[in-house]
């Protein structure tokens, strides 16, 4: 994994995600505790009244559930059922992600909130503010711990990067394979490389292209189909992991597309778009016998025939001479 990192920084692909800055999410986390103690001290009020007839033992142990309930557990709450935007969040423009930029789920709420406690509700914030200074994406100690990061979600139109389609041959083709074991970091990398990868040099993205795969076939334990180019089996697999993320968060997975950060719209699975860095085959196509692949699925189409009578794949990525 050591080349992650260096493809990462090594070969400048910028992260396309924007982290906030302290002084906004110092405005967001004051807003929410702001609404939590108020509905707190309503509550408290509420329950004192209700069970004033209570002994002492008993009231002391309903005024600590009231707490957790309150100021950790709503929160929680409200964070994973608002994929990362809490009310100040949402009125500073900011929002929770995980690392590889993918919404975040109940886990990553209830580590969030549960350091939370410590260094911002019993430390008055010190530590949280110490954490975000020295760190340089501006992460607390439960971001670093949950694996989280509070982003900026209002950036101006046009400068949210895409992460291009993968060829329509390919959706689908890597359904069954095992992603269980790739870690954030990777995706992270496969994310900024795809989103990246028109603006760097051929020989440098091919390079790059092969080495991503080489790391993400070792963790899904099959090899990289060798029909395929490297930057087009990045794409298909990523294309397959969000349609996992968007099946297990709303149930139905998307036909032909897949979610994009920042909230930008769907990108349709047969779009060829020439920023992608490969294209569907343009000329009619001819089925031929599937071969035997790790993956399996459907065969990799081929271009019509030359007057000569040979064929040759149509992988529409062709390497850098």
């Amino acid at each position: 994994m050591a080349g992650v990192s260096e493809l990462v920084t090594g070969e400048a692909v910028a992260l396309e995600l924007r982290p906030a800055k302290l002084p906004s999410r110092a405005l967001a986390v004051l807003i929410d505790l702001v609404v939590a103690f108020a509905v707190y001290v309503a509550v408290t009020m509420v329950v004192v009244a209700a069970t004033a007839s209570l002994d002492d033992a008993a009231a002391a142990a309903l005024a600590v559930a009231t707490f957790l309930l309150v100021l950790v557990g709503v929160p929680i709450a409200v964070e994973t059922l608002s994929h990362g935007r809490s009310l100040g969040k949402l009125a500073c423009g900011l929002r929770v992600v995980r690392d590889d930029g993918g919404p975040i789920r109940f886990r990553h709420a209830l580590v969030r909130g549960a350091v939370g406690v410590v260094e911002i509700l019993m430390t008055f914030g010190v530590v949280a503010c110490i954490a975000s200074l020295v760190s340089a994406r501006g992460r607390r100690v439960g971001d670093v711990v949950a694996g989280t990061l509070v982003v900026r979600e209002r950036v101006p139109t046009g400068q949210a990067a895409v992460v291009p389609p993968p060829p329509p041959w390919l959706v689908g083709r890597f359904a069954q394979l095992d992603l269980s074991a790739v870690p954030e970091g990777l995706w992270l990398a496969v994310r900024q490389y795809l989103t990246r990868m028109g603006q760097l040099d051929p020989q440098v993205g091919w390079g790059m292209a092969e080495r991503l795969a080489t790391d993400l076939a070792a963790h899904t334990g099959a090899p990289a189909p060798s029909d395929v180019p490297p930057a087009a089996f990045l794409a298909a697999v990523m294309h397959e992991r969000q349609q996992r993320e968007a099946q297990r968060a709303f149930g139905a997975a998307g036909q032909g597309g897949f979610s994009v950060p920042g909230g930008a719209a769907p990108v349709p699975g047969n779009a060829a778009g020439a920023h992608a860095g490969y294209a569907p085959p343009s000329a009619p196509v001819a089925p031929v016998p599937p071969a035997t692949g790790a993956y399996g699925g459907p065969s990799v189409p081929r271009s019509a025939p030359d007057d000569g009578g040979s064929e040759s794949p149509a992988t529409g990525f062709v390497p850098p001479a």
